[in-house]
């Protein structure tokens, strides 16, 4: 059985000072979670991981929001994988709609990261969804499996069995417009069918998050399909009331 999973992305959000404190009132959560086989963890932004890393449980999750492909060089603003292995980071989002939207993100290169991630034994958590218009063409699934099929291109089963995948409809997130449980439950059952058709039975480890205006209110319904895993959490992950509600409400 797989194991649920919930994770907050900061997106561009707390000073240091707010995350330590995060970090340190997280620890009794921590507890709770691994108690319940449930893993929990937090994507703070680059100047704070060290911070949560440093001050919260030893068993919480801290992942990185983005990641260069390359392990040095010129390209500056931007952070390598041994960066991040210096600090014990070794889970890291990639391809976020909002990354694709504002930073031309593009399924080509989310791939060569996810490869370099692999090959240097950490975690990718690939993000997929579609666009309100393309919701509304009815032409979610062909733009999620164009997602999938080449951002995982040339991986084999055995690079992809701890690879996590969330999927995230863009017109959902952050606009409390929420995707209907039927949905959430159709994309993740054909992502996973995507996966299947790719990598065979290992597809059936593979853990696959909603994410899109998840509360505390909703996160058990969307929890309770089949083929939702956990759930990758924005705004509601950002104070810790909100996320002891959202860990309570899986239990």
């Amino acid at each position: 059985m797989r194991r649920k999973l919930l994770l907050g992305n900061w997106k561009m959000n707390k000073l240091s000072s707010e995350a330590k404190e995060f970090a340190v009132q997280s620890k009794p959560l921590v507890a709770l979670a691994q108690k319940n086989n449930i893993d929990l963890g937090v994507a703070p932004t680059y100047l704070s991981l060290a911070t949560v890393k440093e001050n919260a449980d030893k068993g919480m999750i801290v992942a990185a929001q983005n990641v260069h492909f390359k392990e040095s060089g010129a390209y500056t603003g931007e952070v390598s994988i041994p960066m991040l292995k210096e600090f014990g980071i070794d889970w890291v989002l990639i391809g976020h709609s909002e990354r694709r939207g504002y930073d031309n993100e593009t399924n080509e290169k989310c791939n060569l990261k996810i490869k370099a991630l692999i090959e240097n034994g950490m975690v990718p958590v690939y993000c997929c969804g579609e666009s309100l218009s393309t919701f509304e063409a009815g032409q979610t699934k062909e733009f999620v499996e164009q997602q999938i099929r080449v951002g995982l291109a040339d991986l084999t089963k055995e690079q992809v069995k701890d690879l996590v995948v969330a999927y995230e409809p863009i017109w959902s997130i952050g606009t409390g417009k929420n995707a209907s449980v039927e949905i959430a439950q159709d994309i993740c059952g054909f992502v996973r069918s995507i996966l299947r058709d790719m990598f065979g039975e290992v597809a059936e480890k593979i853990r696959i998050l909603y994410g899109g205006s998840v509360k505390p209110e909703n996160i058990k319904a969307y929890l309770s399909c089949p083929d939702v895993d956990g759930a990758l959490v924005g705004g509601a992950s950002l104070k810790i009331d909100s996320y002891e509600g959202l860990l309570k409400n899986i239990l």
